[in-house]
Formats: C-alpha cells, sequence, structure tokens
C-alpha cells in the first residue's frame, strides 16, 4: 500500500459499486427496430446478472462488518490471553493489528485462518510475545488456505518430514525420463485437509511464502522412514503401471522438507496456541 492509497472500508466499497453501476448505465441500449438482435442479447445479459447475484449473494453474508470484528475480539482473542497477566496486555502495534483487523473482515469465516488472527493478535498484545509478531505474518496469512494453516500445525511437531519423488525412467538412458510424483507424502491426509491431493501444491506455496523449504540433497539417513510412503498404495500402483513396460523402469528419490527460521517464528506466533503457550510459559 503506497502513502496515497486508503484502507478498504464499506463507504469505499459501496462508492466502487455505485461508479461501476454508473457505468452500467451509461452503455447505450439499442432500440429493437434499429438492431432486432439487442432484445436476445439483452435477456442474455439479464440472466446472467441473477445468476451472478445468485452466486455472489452468499459473499455478503461472509465478509465481517464491525460488530463482527468486534465479537471476535471479545472472543476468541480474549480467550487466547486468559492466562496472561492483566498488567502485561499491552496495546499492540498497529502495522500487526491494524491490517490484521482488516483482514479478518475477508477471512474471519475460515475457522482455522481466523485461529491463527486470533493468535497473532493476542501474541502482539501480550508483553512476552508482542516482538515476535512481525509486520509480514499478516501478509502471509492473507495467502494462505485452510488446508494450508492445518499442514502447518503438522510442521509444528518436532519430526521428521520425508517427501519421495517417483520417476519413470527409460531403459535407454539417452532417452531420460519423467517425474510421475512429485514431493508425495502423506501430510494432507494427517493433517485432515480437504483437499490431500493437492498436498504439492500446498507445499510449492509454503515454499514461496519462506516458510518451508525443500533442500536438493536433503535425505534422512534411517531407511525406515521412507517406508509408508514407499509402500502406500499410490506409489506401488505407480510402480505396478511403469513395471508393466519393458522399456521403463521405476525410480525414487528420497527428499525432506524443513522449516525455515521465517517459518519457525510464524508457527511460534500463529500457529501454537497463545493460551497453551502462555499457560506453559
Amino acid at each position: 500500500m503506497t502513502d496515497k492509497e486508503e484502507p478498504v472500508t464499506e463507504s469505499t466499497i459501496e462508492g466502487t459499486v455505485k461508479a461501476v453501476a454508473g457505468l452500467v448505465k451509461a452503455v447505450p441500449v439499442y432500440d429493437d427496430a434499429i438492431q432486432p438482435a439487442a432484445k436476445e442479447v439483452g435477456k442474455s445479459l439479464e440472466s446472467v446478472a441473477k445468476s451472478i447475484n445468485v452466486v455472489l449473494s452468499p459473499l455478503r453474508a461472509l465478509v465481517w462488518g464491525y460488530d463482527q470484528i468486534e465479537s471476535f475480539l471479545n472472543n476468541a482473542v480474549a480467550t487466547k490471553l486468559s492466562a496472561t497477566p492483566p498488567e502485561e496486555i499491552t496495546s499492540p502495534n498497529p502495522s500487526v493489528a491494524g491490517p490484521a483487523l482488516e483482514a479478518l473482515r475477508y477471512a474471519g469465516h475460515e475457522e482455522s485462518i481466523s485461529d491463527l488472527y486470533a493468535n497473532l493478535l493476542a501474541g502482539s498484545m501480550d508483553q512476552l510475545t508482542a516482538t515476535d509478531s512481525h509486520p509480514a505474518f499478516v501478509e502471509i496469512l492473507k495467502q494462505l488456505t485452510p488446508d494450508e494453516a492445518k499442514l502447518l500445525r503438522i510442521f509444528s511437531q518436532h519430526r521428521p518430514l520425508p517427501l519421495l519423488i517417483v520417476r519413470s525412467e527409460s531403459v535407454d538412458k539417452d532417452k531420460g525420463g519423467r517425474d510421475i510424483l512429485v514431493n508425495f507424502s502423506t501430510y494432507g491426509e494427517e493433517a485432515g485437509c480437504s483437499l490431500p491431493n493437492k498436498t504439492p501444491a500446498y507445499l510449492d506455496n509454503l515454499c514461496r511464502l519462506g516458510l518451508i523449504e525443500i533442500p536438493t540433497f536433503l535425505e534422512y539417513k534411517a531407511p525406515d522412514i521412507y517406508d509408508p510412503l514407499e509402500n502406500h498404495p499410490t506409489v506401488l500402483a505407480v510402480k505396478e503401471q511403469i513395471d508393466r513396460d519393458p522399456i521403463l523402469n521405476f525410480k525414487i528419490q528420497r527428499k525432506g522438507l524443513q522449516v525455515t527460521q521465517l517459518g519457525r517464528q510464524f508457527i511460534s506466533v500463529c500457529v501454537i496456541d497463545h493460551l497453551q503457550k502462555r499457560a506453559n510459559a
């Protein structure tokens, strides 16, 4: 946001809607005698407009107003701070709290995401953790899906995080091969993701945000760590298919992911429950 830009408010949204409505009204309407097809086009546009209103109408209930945000602060955030001594509750950094409250207007209805905002806001108001609440965390939260938030809870645990790349390679080494499964894991199922098959794409986004990384040469030495993945039905089905083709070889590349320093700080502030963290302090 530049210095001249103003935050999005209900009044600015209303102004934008009126401006767009004004543009629509300015579109010329052709007389049916001059343009015989205009009547049919008009009917089509009217039908489309009705459909748009139907599919967009639920958004009115999803976008939070001031009352809903106030209720969120008085309930979710207050609960997170219930183990914090009152004298240690402080005013939050405006560069964290301001953008967070604005973003909640559009993300508050997603419980797995709003809980992360509650932890961030509570952490920014607690003297013990306030300096850990980085302003960039709001931008990261705005770019997370609910499934990715669930994955971060898995990555908050201290445990090996293996991955597999499954390839089919030509027996003729000059012809190369191709990746069939990239960064395959069971984290989506473990985390209860609604779309576990999208986990590789989720991992790409978490890497893009700087929360995790998948080093080129990271491989765990204990072979049993990879057994659940290498014996997974999905991997075995790919192996069976490749093995049926005499000109192809089945290859597995063992990989692993790790949480970055930024990711660890983000998880500590936003993912780990602030109430539990304060109670254990």
